[in-house]
This record gives C-alpha cells, sequence and structure tokens, in this order.
C-alpha cells in the first residue's frame, strides 16, 4: 500500500511539474516574440576609458557600420558609456532601427594603448538580436519532453524510465526557458529556471551514466559508496547555482564577470558528458550480459555524436574565446539532440532494435536537413534574382514555387542520404539486406519444397548475420485446420539438438491465427519465458530462438489469412538483436516466404496428382492397348479420336495415321451407313456379327458395339466404338459343330463296322470250311481261298475303324511306332488307292519303343498322313514315303509328300489354331480346319517330342518327329502260324 501511495504521489508530482514547465515555456515564448531586443552585434567587454569591440562579426550592425575589433566605445548618443549595462539600457531607450551615435577611439597602427587615439562619431543602426537559436533549442526541448513522456507511459515500470523522465523534463526546462532581459519577475522565474536546469541536466546524464547497469554491489558497503558518489554529482551544480546568486546578488554586473560565469557553465556541461560518454564507453566493454551490451553500444554512440560537435564546436572555442561562424554554432546546439533519440529506446528494452534505426534516421534527416536548407536558400536567391530581372510579374508566386521544388526534391534527397549512411555505419548489412530483398523476389520461382527450405535457413543467416534460424511447417490438411500443428522442417545453427530431441519440441506457443495476434513474436530471453507452460518453456529454451515471424498466406475459402509456417530467428553473432528496419524487412519476406511455401506445397501436390494420374492413364491405357479388342472413339465430326493397338493390327494403319481421319477414310461405306443411321439414337447400340470388309481386302466378321463417349457432367464429345473380331470364333463354332457331326458320323461308323463284323465272321467261316471240304477242286478252292482272304482283309478294316472310333484313354505305355505307323496306314490304303498315291515304307526293324499314348500318336500320324493325301490331290506320279530311323537316344518318324508344298511366309503360322492354307479347295478335296497341325504340335509337346519341317514349293514337303528313346526292341519277334492268325483274325471279326 506504502510504494502504491507513492508511486501515485510521484505521478502527481511528475504530472504537476510537467505541466507548469509546459505553461511557462509557451508563455515565455509568447514573451519572447513580443519582446524585440536591440543589438548591434558587438562582443564588448570592460576596458579603460570604456568598452572594447572583442569581436565584430561580419555583417552585423557594427561591422557595416565601420566599427572595428580593438575599437573603444566610449558613449552613446552623447552619454558616457565604462559599463556594459549603460549600453543597454542606451540601446533599448533608442529601440530597433534606430540610429545611435557611438563615440569611439581607434588606435593608430602600431600604436601603444589609446594615447593618441583618433575619435571617431560613427552612426549604427540597430537591428533585432537574432534569437533563431532559441527555436532549435526549444525544438530540441520538446523532442526530450515527447520521448520521456513515451518512455514514462510506455514502461513505467522498466528500470531507471523515472530517472530518464526526470531527465528529459529538466532538459525541456533547459532548452526552453530563454529569459527576455526585461527582468521583471516572470522574467526571472524563467531565467532561474533555466539556470537550475543547466545545474541539474549534466549531474542528471552523468547519474544515469553511473547508475545505469543493474550489476549492483551485493554488499552494503558498496551500495552506500555508490549512493555517496551518486550524491556527488550534483555538488558542482548546486554550487554553480549559488556562485550565479552571489554574483547577481554581490557583485557588481560587468560583461566579464558574466562571460566568466558563462564559461564556468558551459566547461561544467561539456565536462558532465564527457564524463558520461567515457562512462559509457567503459561500461560497454566490461558489459556481458548482451541486451545490456546492445543498450551501452548505441548510448555510447548517441552521445558521442551529440557531445562531440557540441564540445568542438562550441564549447572548446567558447572557452578559449575562439571565434567561431554562427552557423556552426547553431549546428553543435542541435546536434544535442541526438541524446534523446538514442537514449529513449536504449531505456525501453521491448524495442531495443529501434536504437540503431533512430540513430542512424537521426543522421538522415539531420544531413538531409542541412542540405535542403542550403539547397533551399539556393533556390530561393536564383528564383528571387529571375523574379526581378527578368519576371517581375511573378512576385510571391515565384517563392511559392521554390518551395514546391524543395519539398518535392527532400524525399528522394533523403532516401539518398540515409542509403549512404547505411553503407557508412553498416556496409556489410546493408550490401546483405539488399542481397535479402532480391532473395525474396526470386522466392517464387523455385518450385521444390525441400529445396526452399535450405535456401531460406542459407540465405537468412549471411543477410542478418544471425547465428540460430529455424524454420516450421503447418502440418499439411486438405481443410485448414483451427490450430495448425507446427514441426521443425529445417534449420541452422541448432547443433545442440538431438534429432531425438527435435520430435518432441512443444511449439505449441507459435499461435499467430487467433485473433489480436501480433505481426512477431519477441522472446527477450528464451530460457526464462515464465508465461508459457512446462513443455513450451523447456522447448523454447532449447530453441533459443529471440523472434518467431508468421508467414501467413490468404485462405483458400472465404476471407482472412492463416499461418503455413514460422520462421525463428536468434541474435546476431555479436550478440545483438535485430533492429526494426531489419524486423520489418522480415515481415515483408515473410509473406513472400509463406506464398513460396503455398506454391511450392501445392506444386508438391500437384505433381503427386500428375503422377497419380499419369499412372492411371497408363493403367487404362496398358488395358486398352492390351485388350484383344479393337477400340476407338471420335468426335461430335466423326474424326479419329483414339486408336488401340488391336486397331492397327486389323486396320494395317499405325495411330499416327488414323487420328484426326474421318470414318469414312477409313472404314467401308457400310459401316459408315450404319454409324450414320443410329447417330441420333440414345444408349448404346451393337452391329451383331456384322461383315467388316478390311482395307487387305479380308473381310471379318465382328461384333461392334457403338457408346456414347461423355464427360462426368453427362456432355456428349464423341462416340466409342469397340470392334470385337469374332471370325475365329466363328470357325471354332462350325467346327465345333463339324466335330459333333464327325462324332455322330463315327458312332454310326461303329455301329455299322459292329452290324458288318458279324456277316463278315460268317462268310470267312463257311468259305474256310468249304476250302477245306473242296480243297482237291482245281476250279473253285482258288476262289474260296480268295474269298478267305478277302473277308480277313474286310475283317481288318473294321476293326481298324472300330478301334480308331473308340474314346483313348490317357495312359502311356511303351508303344511300336512301325506296328502303329502300319496300322494306321492300312487303315488309310483305300484313300491311297482311290487318290493314285504310292506309298512307300522303310521302317527300321530295330526301332526302339517310346512311352507314349497310342491313341493320340495315331491321330499324329493320321493327320499328317491327311494333309499329305490332299497336298498331292491331283498330281501326277505321287508318292508318299514313310520311313523310321534311330538317333542319339532319339526316335525318327520322316513323312515325305510330292505334293503342292507350303509358301515360306507360311511356314511360321502352321501350327496356330485355324490357321490353313486349303481354304479354297480343289475339286474333290475338302476345305481346312486350322486345327489338325495346332493339335498335333499340343500332343508332340505332351510326349516331350519335337516335329520340324522342310517344305518346297511345286517339290513337297517333309515332316519329320522325334521321341525320346523308353527301351529296346526285343532281338527276335515270334512268327505266329497260320492257325493263331486265323485264329485272331476270326477272334478280330466276330
Amino acid at each position: 500500500m506504502k510504494n502504491a501511495s507513492q508511486t501515485r504521489m510521484l505521478a502527481v508530482a511528475l504530472a504537476i511539474a510537467t505541466l507548469a514547465a509546459c505553461v511557462l515555456a509557451l508563455m515565455n515564448l509568447e514573451r519572447e516574440n513580443g519582446f524585440e531586443v536591440p543589438t548591434d552585434g558587438i562582443s564588448w567587454v570592460e576596458t579603460t576609458g570604456g568598452l572594447a569591440a572583442r569581436h565584430v562579426p561580419s555583417g552585423s550592425p557594427g561591422d557595416r557600420a565601420g566599427i572595428r575589433t580593438g575599437d573603444v566605445l566610449v558613449g552613446i548618443n552623447d552619454r558616457p558609456v565604462t559599463r556594459m549595462a549603460p549600453l543597454v539600457r542606451e540601446m533599448f531607450h533608442s529601440g530597433i532601427w534606430a540610429r545611435a551615435n557611438y563615440s569611439i577611439l581607434r588606435s593608430a597602427p602600431n600604436a601603444n594603448g589609446l594615447k593618441d587615439a583618433a575619435k571617431l562619431d560613427i552612426q549604427v543602426i540597430l537591428e533585432p538580436t537574432d534569437r533563431s537559436i532559441n527555436q532549435g533549442l526549444r525544438f530540441i526541448a520538446v523532442v526530450y519532453l515527447c520521448i520521456g513522456i513515451y518512455v514514462l507511459f510506455r514502461r513505467w515500470t522498466a528500470p531507471k524510465s523515472t530517472h530518464f523522465y526526470v531527465f528529459c523534463l529538466v532538459s525541456f526546462v533547459l532548452y526552453s526557458f530563454k529569459y527576455t532581459t526585461e527582468l521583471d519577475t516572470f522574467d526571472w522565474i524563467i531565467y532561474w529556471g533555466n539556470m537550475a536546469a543547466a545545474a541539474l541536466q549534466p549531474a542528471l546524464f552523468l547519474h544515469f551514466a553511473v547508475n545505469f547497469s543493474d550489476d549492483y554491489s551485493p554488499r552494503l558497503s558498496g551500495r552506500l559508496r555508490r549512493q555517496i558518489l551518486c550524491a556527488a554529482l550534483y555538488l558542482p551544480g548546486i554550487f554553480l547555482v549559488g556562485l550565479q546568486y552571489w554574483a547577481i546578488r554581490y557583485w557588481s554586473a560587468t560583461e566579464i564577470l558574466r562571460h566568466k560565469l558563462d564559461q564556468i557553465s558551459v566547461a561544467y556541461l561539456a565536462l558532465y558528458y564527457v564524463i558520461a560518454a567515457v562512462v559509457f564507453r567503459i561500461r560497454y566493454r566490461r558489459a556481458e550480459s548482451a541486451l545490456e551490451r546492445q543498450q551501452l553500444k548505441w548510448l555510447t554512440r548517441g552521445t558521442l555524436l551529440a557531445i562531440a560537435p557540441f564540445t568542438v564546436l562550441y564549447a572548446i572555442p567558447y572557452l578559449a574565446d575562439i571565434a567561431v561562424p554562427s552557423l556552426l554554432t547553431k549546428l553543435a546546439g542541435l546536434s544535442l539532440v541526438f541524446l534523446p533519440l538514442t537514449f529513449s529506446w536504449a531505456i525501453v528494452r521491448y524495442r531495443l532494435m529501434d536504437v540503431d534505426l533512430i540513430f542512424k534516421r537521426g543522421v538522415t534527416y539531420t544531413l538531409a536537413t542541412a542540405s535542403l536548407v542550403g539547397l533551399y536558400f539556393a533556390v530561393v536567391a536564383v528564383t528571387a534574382e529571375m523574379v526581378h530581372a527578368r519576371l517581375p510579374s511573378l512576385r510571391s508566386w515565384g517563392l511559392l514555387l521554390a518551395i514546391i521544388i524543395t519539398g518535392l526534391l527532400f524525399d528522394p534527397l533523403k532516401r539518398a542520404i540515409q542509403a549512404r549512411v547505411d553503407r557508412v555505419f553498416d556496409r556489410k548489412r546493408f550490401d546483405y539486406r539488399e542481397t535479402l530483398v532480391e532473395f525474396g523476389r526470386g522466392l517464387n520461382s523455385q518450385t521444390d519444397l525441400r529445396t526452399l527450405l535450405d535456401s531460406i535457413v542459407d540465405q537468412l543467416p549471411k543477410a542478418l548475420l544471425v547465428t540460430r534460424v529455424a524454420v516450421f511447417l503447418a502440418a499439411e490438411s486438405e481443410s485448414p485446420l483451427p490450430n495448425p500443428r507446427f514441426e521443425l522442417a529445417a534449420s541452422h545453427g541448432l547443433s545442440n539438438l538431438l534429432p531425438a530431441e527435435l520430435k518432441t519440441l512443444d511449439v505449441r506457443f507459435l499461435d499467430f491465427d487467433h485473433p489480436g495476434a501480433n505481426s512477431h513474436l519477441f522472446l527477450e530471453n528464451p530460457q526464462q519465458v515464465l508465461r508459457l507452460p512446462e513443455s513450451q518453456r523447456l522447448s523454447a529454451a532449447r530453441l533459443d530462438l529471440n523472434y518467431y515471424l508468421p508467414c501467413r498466406v490468404a485462405n483458400r475459402e472465404g476471407s482472412g489469412t492463416r499461418t503455413v509456417a514460422v520462421i525463428g530467428l536468434g541474435r546476431t553473432k555479436d550478440g545483438d538483436f535485430l533492429s526494426s528496419e531489419d524486423m520489418e524487412v522480415l515481415e515483408s519476406l515473410a509473406g513472400y516466404i509463406g506464398i513460396a511455401i503455398q506454391n511450392a506445397q501445392l506444386y508438391r501436390r500437384l505433381e503427386q496428382k500428375i503422377t497419380d494420374f499419369e499412372r492411371l492413364k497408363e493403367f487404362n491405357e496398358n488395358i486398352v492397348e492390351s485388350i484383344n479388342i479393337g477400340i476407338f472413339a471420335v468426335d461430335l465430326d466423326d474424326r479419329v479420336e483414339s486408336w488401340n493397338a488391336q486397331m492397327e493390327v486389323m486396320f494395317a494403319k499405325s495411330r499416327a495415321e488414323a487420328l484426326r481421319q474421318p470414318l469414312s477414310a477409313l472404314f467401308p461405306a457400310e459401316f459408315v451407313n450404319r454409324f450414320n443411321a443410329i447417330r441420333d439414337e440414345q444408349g448404346t447400340h451393337t452391329l451383331y456379327k456384322f461383315r467388316l470388309g478390311l482395307p487387305s481386302g479380308e473381310t471379318r466378321v465382328a461384333n461392334i458395339a457403338i457408346a456414347p463417349l461423355v464427360t462426368k457432367n453427362f456432355i456428349a464429345i464423341g462416340r466409342i466404338i469397340l470392334v470385337d473380331d469374332i471370325t475365329d470364333r466363328i470357325q471354332m463354332e462350325a467346327q465345333l459343330t463339324q466335330s459333333e457331326k464327325l462324332s455322330s458320323i463315327g458312332l454310326l461308323a461303329a455301329g455299322v463296322a459292329h452290324e458288318v463284323n458279324t456277316p463278315l465272321a460268317v462268310i470267312s467261316s463257311y468259305a474256310q470250311m468249304l476250302s477245306k471240304h473242296m480243297r482237291d477242286d482245281e476250279r473253285l478252292a482258288p476262289v474260296l481261298e480268295k474269298i478267305t482272304q478277302q473277308t480277313f482283309r474286310a475283317s481288318e478294316i473294321v476293326n481298324g475303324l472300330l478301334n480308331f472310333s473308340r474314346t483313348s484313354g490317357s495312359e502311356f505305355a511303351n508303344v511300336d511306332l512301325n506296328e502303329l505307323l502300319h496300322d494306321t496306314l492300312t487303315l488309310l490304303e483305300h484313300q491311297f488307292k482311290t487318290a493314285k498315291i504310292r506309298v512307300e515304307t522303310n521302317f527300321d526293324e530295330q526301332l526302339p519303343f517310346i512311352h507314349g499314348n497310342r491313341g493320340k500318336l495315331q491321330q499324329v500320324i493320321l493327320n499328317l498322313l491327311l494333309n499329305a493325301k490332299d497336298a498331292m490331290f491331283g498330281t501326277t506320279n505321287a508318292t508318299l514315303r514313310v520311313a523310321t530311323f534311330r538317333g542319339a537316344g532319339r526316335v525318327l518318324v520322316r513323312i515325305q509328300d510330292t505334293g503342292s508344298g507350303i509358301e515360306r511366309e507360311h511356314l511360321h503360322r502352321i501350327y496356330d489354331p485355324f490357321f490353313t492354307t486349303k481354304t479354297k479347295p480343289q475339286e474333290g478335296g475338302h476345305k481346312g480346319t486350322g486345327l489338325g497341325l495346332a493339335v498335333s504340335y499340343g500332343i508332340m509337346q505332351e510326349h516331350a517330342g519335337k516335329i520340324h519341317v522342310e517344305s518346297e514349293v511345286g517339290v513337297g514337303t517333309a515332316f519329320q518327329l522325334e521321341f525320346p528313346v523308353s527301351g529296346p526292341r526285343p532281338l527276335t519277334t515270334p512268327t505266329r502260324p497260320a492257325e493263331t492268325l486265323e485264329t485272331d483274325r476270326k477272334t478280330i471279326h466276330a
């Protein structure tokens, strides 16, 4: 409660003091503007016999009247003058712009004293005293007061903020209280207020420098010594106030006394300022805290920038009685404005990074203002000359034009000077900042997210000289999340963190999407962010980043923005914080980075979708290309837009040749007419078993489906046509039908053979019986023998037909190829005789057995023999040669004919199903099915055998079959007696 009451009392006291100072300063300014002080512009000093002219400024009223340095004034307007007071009273009595008669004694050259001096009467026109420097000092006073109020209200609880405000308030009094020499009560109040401020302000400043750091001694004796030292700093100021009072009260008022007192005051002010600068420099070199070093660095620079011109251009010449041009004196006084500019933000630790910016901008505006003042007066002078000499009608318009031109030139001139100042003070950082701006402009050209992030963490440390940089990316999702989760995506300088620690970082404090969020987050000490929860505080300490800037982009839907990334930055290599100019550049750059990251993410998603689309498209195209159906699409103008591989094979036209061609150029008129007939009908239409003529002249049978081609919005953009070639299927169906017929015929033939076999057996039995009874009959015995032989022959034929018509099993056994060939030839003997084909056989009697299925092997041989018979149909000297022989572990069968042969281009297709060369059989022949050799090839593969063909057109064809050997043939084959044969024959024919 006591501290609160003291704070309120202090606030009330400061408010009353501030209000009183402002009121008095305004009243002082008003009275000064209404009270003119006449002057001759000469600096007089008491001497023997009068007042000596110590300094006569060039262009002053005294200089224009002819008074020289060293002249002695003995009277004015016939009144004697021995001190400064009578001269001032007489000038006030004469008034401004009045003529005052000066009685001057001027010594002759090389004369000693005034003994032989000439007495001159000189008329001097008195002018108002130039008090323009007071306006500049009042500007400094206003700057002090405004900055002090801002600091006090912004950081009331900041260390030394009250001290700094008192310093600013006293400085305001010092530079705004200017007595007018009326010396009434109000003027005396202003005078003594100025004297007190002049005594307090240097002491407060040095006290501020000595007491700036927070590292007080923990011991009582150390604190006591500091307090005694700080109190002692005010003793010289108190002494000066007392000295001023004593001089006015008891000493004779002379110009020499006033000058000496002013010199003491200036020396006191300059000395305290210089000591304060030295203290700041020493403390800066000894400071360990990065924050304190940053503050002290700019405090030292600001003090030197303000004190150096004031001390060199004003204090030292004034103490040494050296004449200095008034312009330099004014500039030296105006340089004091840098003190409040640099000190203010050094106290407000929240925005410490603005100190260097304010410092540099102060230099910039000062130089720009000085340059433009000179430019302004030059333009005004030139314009005035033109107005008076050449364009007298312009008058005041010329001056107005000069002011406008100067105003227009201020901003570009200020920018140019600011750029030069930036290069002078921080050339390396300025160059890097320009590089950063250029880098931001070129961000959108990078589309790879990984490369973009690496570029960001590589360029920012170079541009800003920071040691630690991190980029956090928001988790990607289809719809924006209200509180996105950020993950560390790239970093520079975070070597203290292990990969496992990076995954456990809790950065939920990076929430920039809530209402009222700042443009960036500043952590002065990341190691002690007490306002955060424990896990987030530990993460902030591990990252050790001082700045977090959101990279925002516009929402995909609706208004507002969202954060897609956060950039984290640490301090510079020197341990300094960033300036507000750096933050402004970074905040602008963050927008570009956000857009670049969003573009890179969109580009990555787009690439993924393109990859998926291309994969799906390739998959669909592979389906369309691999399907054994012709597919093509046409647009609304009946021009081909797609053409798959099956269509290329069917029509012998490549895709490039077919695309953009009209239907009429590719398809026969019958198809085009049917296509046009159903153009206006809805739905899918199918042309069943449509006979489609191909460019090769061949006619194929196809089922053609015509369906509308629509978009996902069900808008028709053309038609898609599926051409299913069913020619081979129809042929297969015909073959199946034929097979069924043959099967029926086989069953009928088996029944007929069985029925025929019984009468054959009766005939054979009676013929044999008659032959025995009539063996002595030479005329009938041979006839009966022939009848018996023919019945046996007929029985063999019928038995062969029965065996062939039976369904063979799939069991494999030893097979004698010689016997199999003999039986098969016997079965076809009648057909060969009818076709006039001579059969030649050459069987190897020692041919080994093979392992196989007798019925399937007989089918292979039967197919080859029938093909040979058909090939030799109608030829002369037709010969069929059948031979068997052995090889190296192989058994070979060669069947050779002297037929028409097979054309060379058809040899590689003879084993294809349904391929046949007998499409147009000769008279008496039959059309082939294309299945005989295909089935034979499959049977040979099943028996681990091989089939070879040799053919020459017009010469004949030879097929060679190879089988692996399964076992040797018996050495002797027993000869069955006639009785056994007859018994067997009888048994067969039974």
